[in-house]
């Protein structure tokens, strides 16, 4: 039997989190285990909506979405979906610690 967690760390809180935001995007239009294309772009837009919006370049959210489809199906599964969300916490991260550099911090 699996041991429930009655207080979940932060970074449990994070895990379930990211997980519940994929299932609550994957599945609108049937397959529950993927994002079609029309569902990555209502997540992009919803819950990457800065990230989105700030793009110069008007395809990069396309561009994205077809990198992330390994199969070449029109669709993006949960370890891409993943990786993506990796992806975005680096550059984050890489940006901080340059920011912090710049003023001094580090």
């Amino acid at each position: 039997m699996a041991k429930v967690i009655l207080n979940p760390t932060e970074t449990e809180r994070c895990i379930e989190s990211l997980i519940a935001v994929f299932q609550r995007y994957a599945g609108q239009e049937g397959n529950n285990c993927t994002l079609s294309k029309t569902e990555f772009l209502k997540f992009m837009n919803t819950e990457l909506a800065a990230f989105s919006k700030n793009q110069k370049d008007p395809l990069a959210v396309d561009k994205i979405m077809k990198d992330l489809d390994q199969c070449r199906d029109g669709r993006v599964g949960f370890q891409s979906f993943f990786s993506l969300i990796a992806g975005l916490i680096i550059a984050c991260n890489d940006y901080f610690v340059v920011h912090m550099k710049q003023k001094g911090k580090k």
